[in-house]
């Protein structure tokens, strides 16, 4: 096959892969499984008959993916929207997902009657979600959530990641040592956490401290300067004993909500990164499974997916929300909204390299599973939060061709604020909002419409305001449009 061939073939594949997102918007099929179905008929089972049987090759692509994907979540994550969540998200995305685990694992271990750490390592493989493809859904549907359900699916799902990852190499590291017990893992799990919150904090840090001085003449170098300390965080963390994919998640976090020179720029980079990451990812996971071997697994795959969607998840849910006034409803939406993504289906591979799934039997199930999860629930998940009455109007976010990046003199910024649905700011003019005197609201976007703001002008629910405010003042808007989300 000549250069130009191959050329051709990663052309058509990136413009397919890119087009596909847009179906999947008008669909509802999650663009997920799309990529993963065309990496399936590429595969030696499909019309391409690529042979493809690379495990090694597809964790070390998931991982670099991963840390990328997690980076842009953290970056992305509006810290003042899930400052009243932060608590119960945080629960759900440790103490949940070990319950998940742990479920799933009993039913393995008495339904397969496999060993109990072979039972609980597939436990922990399938116990961590994926909002990314929930909010896809509800997006392609013209459905959106209530608050604070959003931020909560957001937060748990961008932090419950490293805590599954965690569960499986520490299952993998005991299956590897049969004589050492449950309570070797304890100084493993304090070990990963303190590093991955230590280094990614404290390298995100550096990082920030770094691009504001280093003052490159190309504008263009600074986007490839981050991709590069994104795999230099989760590089050194992982080396040294700690989670590497929190590292970097926090290290999102951290520069999500500081201000530092080009930062549009280098998040609106990370955000295409992070979707050519999720083709990449899935499409070699697709290529990695045989579909033909699918069809032995399906009915055993059935029942754990039942366990998980019907029993493991509604549990953890529960039981970690005990204490939160979250409502019935809202913690019933939530534990419908439990979908198993990508991160399941790279750990599957863990088992395949470590010697633990020569048959292919572990990864095979788990595939099986997270696409049964994302068909099952994901088709249902508009429905079903109409059903509840925790749905409400989708806001789109827009871009705007007003910019302001900011400077190193000034902590002023150009943010965009929607009043939610049930705000007490709605049906008020924006002079009787206390507004801080320091910000300037320059833009009102209701719909399809844009308006000029004056003090008599009346805030609805679901306006998007443009304003330039301190970094001292943007808690306090944050605060004033949420007045009556109690959560």
């Amino acid at each position: 096959m000549s250069i130009e061939q191959i050329i051709i073939i990663i052309a058509v594949f990136l413009v397919i892969s890119t087009s596909m997102s847009k179906f999947s918007d008008i669909t509802g099929v999650p663009a997920l499984l799309l990529f993963l179905g065309l990496g399936m008929l590429a595969g030696s089972d499909g019309p391409g008959g690529f042979y493809f049987d690379n495990a090694w090759l597809s964790q070390a692509m998931g991982t670099v993916a991963l840390a990328y994907i997690l980076f842009a979540g953290g970056l992305s994550t509006d810290i003042q929207s899930v400052k009243i969540v932060t608590k119960p998200a945080l629960v759900l995305s440790t103490a949940g997902v070990v319950i998940t685990a742990l479920l799933v694992g009993l039913f393995v271990r008495y339904f397969l009657n496999l060993p109990w750490l072979n039972a609980f390592l597939i436990g922990s493989i399938v116990s961590s979600t994926d909002a990314a493809a929930v909010f896809a859904i509800l997006r392609s549907k013209n459905v959106g959530l209530k608050e604070p359900l959003k931020p909560l699916l957001e937060l748990e799902s961008g932090s419950n990641d490293p805590m599954a990852i965690f569960l499986t190499i520490g299952f993998i590291t005991l299956l590897q040592n049969p004589e050492g017990s449950l309570f070797l893992l304890v100084p493993l799990f304090l070990k990963q956490m303190f590093f991955g919150l230590v280094l990614g904090y404290g390298l995100a840090k550096f990082f920030i401290w770094g691009v504001n001085r280093i003052k490159l003449f190309y504008d263009g170098l600074y986007p490839v300067l981050s991709l590069g300390w994104v795999l230099l965080i989760y590089g050194v963390t992982a080396q040294l004993g700690g989670s590497g994919f929190l590292a970097v998640y926090i290290a999102g976090l951290v520069l999500g909500k500081s201000p530092f020179i080009h930062k549009k720029s280098i998040s609106r980079f990370h955000d295409g990164i992070s979707w050519l990451m999720h083709i990449l990812m899935f499409f070699t996971l697709g290529l990695l499974v045989f579909p033909r071997q699918l069809i032995p697994i399906a009915g055993i795959g059935l029942l754990i997916s039942a366990v998980l969607i019907f029993v493991a998840r509604p549990v953890a849910v529960f039981l970690g929300l005990m204490f939160s006034p979250f409502s019935l409803k809202e913690k019933t939406l939530i534990s419908w909204v439990g979908l198993r993504g990508s991160v399941p289906i790279v750990l599957a591979t863990f088992p395949l390299l470590a010697g633990f799934d020569p048959d292919h039997f572990i990864f095979n199930l788990v595939f099986f599973i997270v696409i049964t999860s994302v068909l099952f629930q994901g088709t249902t998940i508009p429905p079903v939060a109409r059903l509840l009455k925790v749905d409400a109007p989708l806001v789109y976010k827009r871009q705007y061709s007003i910019d302001f990046d900011g400077s190193l003199k000034s902590d002023m910024k150009l943010e965009d604020f929607i009043v939610p649905y049930g705000s007490k700011a709605a049906n008020q003019p924006i002079l009787n909002l206390g507004f801080p005197k320091d910000i300037l609201i320059t833009l009102i976007i209701r719909g399809d419409e844009y308006i000029t703001p004056r003090g008599d002008t009346i805030l609805e629910e679901g306006d998007v305001l443009l304003l330039l405010a301190s970094d001292e003042s943007l808690p306090k808007v944050q605060n004033i449009l949420s007045k009556g989300i109690t959560k």
